[in-house]
């Protein structure tokens, strides 16, 4: 059957194209994504190499949500100097630099982090800084002299002391309302840098970090990662963790179950008593088991999953729909004129049942794309690639759900309830289609 063929015959079902345009969009959704991001530099970002997720804020909700309910929180601000603003007072040995950072502020919820970067260039020796924080009122807070060599990045966050001073963590108290400290006071502020530096050639850069609140489609972890790219890689990861454990099962265990129904006796009987022994093996602890004892290889697991599935209680399926075959004329006609044993378990008697077998196939996919989820739910999925499941498991590691990070479990959650609702709606449509009896109906 055709393409064009199967496809008029699909059309008729509604649940049949919407199951194939979820696919189809997953599937393009992973060429996209291997093609933009490809799997190296994935894998070094999501682990944090080259400090990819420095910029980010931690924990931050999707930028759709704060739409969504109407307010507006902000984004993560990077303030940097003006070159022409710098005030330069050179002295015998040194001079002094008073370089302003000046932004406006007019969100209604406060920042989430501070962080002030100063990189000192031209001298190796050690300069003077003192950040002083001007307020749209006019007030000026001095945030504490620092001695700075290099690159150095001053969490003003963090800082017990300043935060002592000021009542309140400072990426609150210094935007704070003087009125009422639970709002925050809309406006122009101002970091300016005041700083000693003891050589006459030296020179200092300034940026300051007001990490936000939200951030991008899908928001953050606690380690600043961007949750997007494990959902983005998460989709093609998914889809050939399914399709190939899904393939390797199916296509084993129908040769197998055809070369017991053609030979019979001893080579049959063996196949069905290693049947029934691996029917009561659970597979998913006996992968727990492997994860735990041996490794949690993604590749690994798979290799496992297809050694589990090859000898799977749909042999007895096959083995009935394959019995029937065995005794048939054109069988018969093929040993007369002399094919072989395996010509004919490959040529006669596997191709007429694979189009009642195509929709369980489809069904099957998804059942394998939850065992991969559920694997690293429990903590044994691949440490190396970010997925649907590793988002989960990291999302209850760290209390997601406590501390009201919802977007962290919905947006995986939502993908693999879409995986497994696309495959449904074709593999059912698809049933109807190729079984004789359905098709009558």
């Amino acid at each position: 059957m055709t393409a064009a063929a199967l496809w008029a015959r699909i059309r008729p079902y509604p649940s049949a194209v919407a199951g194939a345009a979820i696919i189809l969009a997953l599937v393009l959704i992973s060429l996209v994504t291997i093609v933009a991001i490809p799997y190296g530099q994935a894998v070094v970002q999501w682990r944090g190499g080259d400090g990819a997720w420095r910029m980010n804020p931690v924990n931050a909700s999707p930028v759709w949500t704060n739409r969504l309910a109407g307010g507006n929180a902000p984004r993560t601000l990077r303030i940097t100097g003006d070159a022409d603003a710098v005030q330069r007072a050179p002295f015998e040995g040194g001079l002094q630099l008073r370089l302003p950072l000046a932004f406006d502020f007019p969100h209604d919820d406060f920042p989430s982090e501070l962080t002030l970067l100063l990189t000192l260039t031209g001298t190796e020796r050690a300069a003077f800084v003192e950040p002083v924080w001007q307020r749209p009122d006019g007030t000026e807070i001095r945030l504490g002299a620092r001695r700075i060599t290099g690159a150095d990045r001053i969490a003003l966050s963090q800082d017990r002391a300043l935060e002592g001073r000021l009542g309140d963590v400072p990426h609150v108290a210094l935007f704070a309302d003087a009125d009422d400290r639970a709002r925050v006071m809309p406006g122009r502020y101002t970091l300016l840098i005041e700083a000693v530096l003891f050589d006459e050639g030296a020179d200092l850069e300034a940026e300051l970090l007001a990490f936000g609140r939200v951030h991008g489609l899908a928001g953050t972890d606690h380690l600043r990662r961007d949750l997007m790219l494990a959902l983005l890689w998460g989709t093609p990861v998914a889809l050939a963790f399914g399709l190939i454990a899904a393939l390797g099962t199916t296509v084993t265990t129908l040769v197998i179950a055809a070369v017991g129904v053609w030979f019979g006796g001893l080579v049959d009987a063996v196949i069905q008593r290693l049947t029934e022994i691996t029917m009561i093996l659970p597979i998913l602890p006996v992968l727990v088991m492997v994860g735990t004892l041996y490794s949690t290889s993604i590749w690994l697991m798979l290799g496992v999953v297809v050694a589990l599935g090859i000898f799977s209680a749909s042999i007895k399926m096959y083995r009935a729909m394959l019995l029937p075959l065995r005794r048939a004329p054109y069988i018969e006609a093929a040993r007369a004129y002399g094919a072989s044993d395996m010509r004919i378990v490959i040529r006669y008697m596997i191709p007429p049942i694979l189009p009642v077998l195509i929709p369980s196939f489809v069904t099957l996919i998804p059942t394998y794309v939850f065992l991969e989820a559920s694997l690293a739910v429990l903590g044994l999925g691949d440490p190396v690639l970010p997925t649907w499941g590793k988002l989960l498991n990291d999302a209850q590691t760290q209390g997601a759900l406590f501390n009201g990070f919802y977007y962290w479990v919905i947006a995986p959650a939502a993908l693999l309830m879409l995986t497994g609702l696309g495959f449904a709606l074709l593999g059912f449509a698809l049933d109807r289609i190729f079984n004789p009896r359905l098709r009558s109906t």
